[in-house]
């Protein structure tokens, strides 16, 4: 393809910041719809089955333009349409690795970003002065007030969603700072995740933290105090379009930094046990799932699409050969990371 790419997001949307990081990484021309400042620009355009940042209008199999709204496959999709500058590593093994910390990003840290948004007053003031002025900069102050308690009232009655709430803020907040710091440990390493070039799950990371790091005050002081490299990190992923990429930037296989395993053993400790307790939930037709983290105890509602993501990393590990599966197994070995493919044969 050589045309450019329609999508419409918001700046205060970290999927949105994802997609968007990729897409100047890849040098793929796109025109960004900002919802609700560009509304009259969208009305012609397909509807999503589901109403989520960012939306992304593609060519279907039919050639006619779809709507889809979720990033991991639209990043799979976006390397076929247009080829070079991956972000998908080559080697199974570190492409399986990097669809994992993908996963991680997207489902878990996410809850960081969720939890610190709505959790703290401060936070929560100045989400609710900004997000809807991000819709409507022209808008009186008493609009911009009644759009401001709508938006604040529907996100924090949604925090149970994600799992935040008074018990589960000290497993929350206690993860968010340990992966700050792992990530400053693994950049003495290299400055991406898997090697000297980003990968998808630097970009699902990097979005994240485009307002953890970036935006929202609580933990935007946080990371200032923990690990201003992390900081700076997100200010270069914002546009890598001049970076040039060999594809022997990429780490060997067989000789990936024990920095980048303490980030998977992080993963395993926090991600992994919610994963298989949600999946249990459903699985039994449980009202809440239950688990524990470093002891303490973990509480949230049954959510069907990590469900669906346990399932589709299972089928990712199924595809792999049997060497590549051995040697994925050495690596995750005692990292918490091996859980999820105990019941997998």
């Amino acid at each position: 393809m050589s045309q450019s790419i329609t999508l419409r997001g918001a700046p205060g949307s970290p999927y949105t910041r994802k997609m968007l990081g990729i897409l100047r990484y890849r040098r793929i021309p796109y025109q960004l719809l900002l919802g609700g400042l560009f509304a009259d620009q969208t009305e012609h355009l397909p509807k999503p089955k589901v109403e989520l940042l960012p939306t992304f209008y593609l060519p279907g199999d039919d050639g006619v333009l779809e709507a889809v709204v979720d990033s991991t496959p639209i990043i799979r999709q976006l390397e076929v349409l247009y080829p070079g500058r991956s972000v998908i590593p080559e080697h199974p093994l570190l492409r399986f690795l990097d669809y994992l910390l993908e996963d991680y990003a997207d489902e878990w840290l996410t809850k960081a970003m969720f939890h610190y948004r709505w959790h703290y007053q401060t936070d929560i003031d100045k989400a609710g002065a900004i997000l809807p002025r991000w819709r409507s900069l022209t808008a009186s102050e008493e609009e911009i007030s009644a759009m401001s308690e709508l938006v604040k009232e529907r996100q924090i009655s949604r925090l149970h969603v994600v799992g935040s709430s008074d018990l589960t803020a000290p497993i929350i907040e206690d993860s968010y700072k340990r992966m700050l710091g792992l990530m400053a440990q693994h950049m003495n390493s290299a400055a991406f995740m898997f090697g000297h070039r980003p990968a998808a799950s630097d970009f699902g990371l990097y979005g994240q933290l485009t307002q953890l790091a970036c935006f929202d005050p609580t933990p935007m002081a946080v990371a200032d105090e923990l690990a201003a490299r992390v900081v700076a990190w997100v200010g270069v992923l914002e546009d890598l379009s001049g970076m040039e990429v060999r594809a022997e930037h990429w780490f060997e296989a067989d000789q990936l930094p024990e920095s980048l395993r303490a980030i998977f053993c992080e993963v395993g400790r926090v991600y992994v046990p919610v994963l298989l307790a949600n999946a249990e939930a459903i699985e039994n037709g449980a009202s809440s799932v239950q688990t524990h983290i470093d002891g303490q105890q973990w509480v949230q509602q049954p959510f069907p699409y990590q469900a669906k993501c346990l399932h589709w990393l299972r089928q990712e590990y199924m595809r792999l050969d049997e060497d590549v599966r051995g040697a994925l197994m050495d690596f995750l070995s005692a990292t918490g990371c091996e859980r999820l493919f105990d019941k997998v044969s």
